[in-house]
């Protein structure tokens, strides 16, 4: 889930690395950390926290440089605490200097047996990211002999999993994404430059011009003269990560062709297919705005927020604890009581993960009035893990597994409480089923996995060099 950005630009890049990031905030809140370029090496600032507590304008005014890259970090709970496993990670290696930050989750036989290869070959890590990982591989290849394009090529290849990275090699500017495309990765113009991200909302505050989603497997190659493209790999089916459209993004954000706003409103339209008698229909906010509207235009019941959320809080979906998680609903959000008291509400949220986030919500409306809550829910059940990046480690966390939709609306105190249909999730995103990642939903994965079932036709193949 993490955010990263690559810029290229003649009149530098810290500042507008910094903006870029802060659009992606959303994405990791745990560490933020910028490179730059400036004559033959890298300066570099990283440190836990968001962005406006690692970075002030007495440090961004020392990265100096025309090309950098930038991260904010989420990572899973194996990897946190762990400051070393901050990005950018840089290396200098036989008159190579490196910088790279990666949003990566490799499947676990690739990991273990990667790992275990370059160990033998002498390799010391000190981090326990995939990131160094592939740094180690791609300087083995440049110390081989390899040139730059190649080195990034080879190792590529090699990778099985879902990632979306940026690097710098020597002062150019390397971007690559996973052939499934679970990781978005998109590519935009600036007056003087370049910029790639994981979200078009970074180019969007830069005022630079969208160009396009790049093309899953391709590795894009950027300098100041332009930009240039390598087709490294192909798969049979893409498989577009379907929580980037109910929570992840940005709801400004357009991935792979879908403006995510639109997607989550007619999400909401087809929630309301479901008929409710009610007074009002409120959001959870923010991730549950854009699913009340599409549910209230299709609905005709009055849209009103019962809910005001602090906007000094993050997302408490990603923080990494269940306490941190709790303590942090009441601080985050706050019933309106003049809205509810009385009132029979539909609370419309993105997702129920565990279940106990949605459990506070509608205590706490029942606590300032409400008389029904009835929970309208933009996913479906989620009943398997993720493998690929979203925190959702085990079966056991998970509120709807061996559950069934009445157990759960016991559970979390609901009056009522219906989910979307997968046939009418995939409707409102506008991606065909097959070019979709619905694992948290079905538990067919794109990708083996080696403790679940997973669907072994997708496969990726190797294209030759152009």
């Amino acid at each position: 889930m993490s955010g990263i950005a690559g810029i290229v630009d003649s009149r530098g890049v810290a500042y507008p690395l910094y903006y870029a990031l802060h659009a992606l905030q959303h994405r990791g809140q745990e560490a933020a950390g910028i490179s730059t370029f400036h004559e033959k090496t890298f300066l570099t600032h990283k440190g836990p926290g968001q962005l406006a507590e690692v970075f002030n304008e007495q440090i961004l005014s020392k990265l100096l440089g025309t090309v950098g890259i930038g991260q904010v970090l989420y990572t899973q709970k194996m990897h946190r605490n762990k400051t070393e496993n901050i990005q950018p990670l840089k290396f200098s290696f036989y008159g190579h200097e490196l910088s790279i930050a990666v949003s990566v989750a490799l499947v676990q036989n690739n990991h273990k047996s990667l790992h275990a290869e370059y160990e033998e070959k002498g390799h010391i890590f000190s981090t326990t990211t995939d990131v160094e990982l592939i740094a180690a591989m791609i300087a083995r290849e440049l110390i081989s002999g390899e040139d730059a394009e190649d080195a990034f090529v080879n190792v590529i290849q090699r990778l099985i999993g879902a990632y979306a990275g940026v690097a710098i090699l020597d002062g150019v500017l390397y971007a690559f994404r996973d052939p499934l495309g679970i990781k978005p990765l998109c590519l935009g113009k600036l007056d003087t430059g370049y910029i790639v991200a994981s979200e078009s909302v970074a180019i969007d505050t830069l005022s630079g011009t969208f160009l396009h989603d790049i093309v899953p497997g391709k590795l894009v190659i950027i300098t100041e003269e332009g930009v240039s493209n390598n087709q490294i790999l192909t798969a049979d089916h893409k498989a577009h990560c379907v929580f980037e459209y109910i929570y992840t993004a940005r709801p400004d954000s357009v991935i792979d062709g879908v403006l995510v706003y639109d997607a989550r409103r007619k999400i909401g339209e087809q929630l309301a297919k479901h008929p409710i008698k009610a007074d009002l229909v409120s959001p959870v906010p923010d991730s549950g705005t854009a699913f009340a509207i599409g549910f209230t235009n299709a609905s005709g019941i009055p849209y009103m927020e019962g809910l005001l959320k602090n906007r000094y809080v993050g997302r408490t979906f990603i923080m990494p604890a269940q306490n941190l998680r709790e303590n942090a609903v009441r601080m985050k959000l706050n019933p309106v009581r003049h809205h509810i008291n009385g009132k029979s509400v539909v609370l419309v949220d993105d997702s129920i993960v565990r279940g106990t986030t949605s459990l506070h919500i509608v205590d706490m409306m029942r606590e300032f009035g409400a008389v029904e809550v009835h929970m309208r829910i933009g996913s479906t059940p989620i009943v398997s893990p993720c493998y690929f990046g979203v925190d959702l480690p085990t079966r056991e966390e998970l509120i709807a597994n061996n559950r069934s939709i009445e157990e759960i609306c016991k559970m979390i105190h609901a009056t009522s409480l219906e989910y979307i249909s997968i046939d009418d999730l995939v409707e409102s995103i506008g991606i065909p089923r097959e070019e979709l990642c619905m694992s948290c939903s079905c538990g067919d994965y794109p990708l083996e996995i080696t403790t679940e079932s997973c669907c072994a036709c997708r496969k990726t193949t190797p294209t030759k060099k152009n």
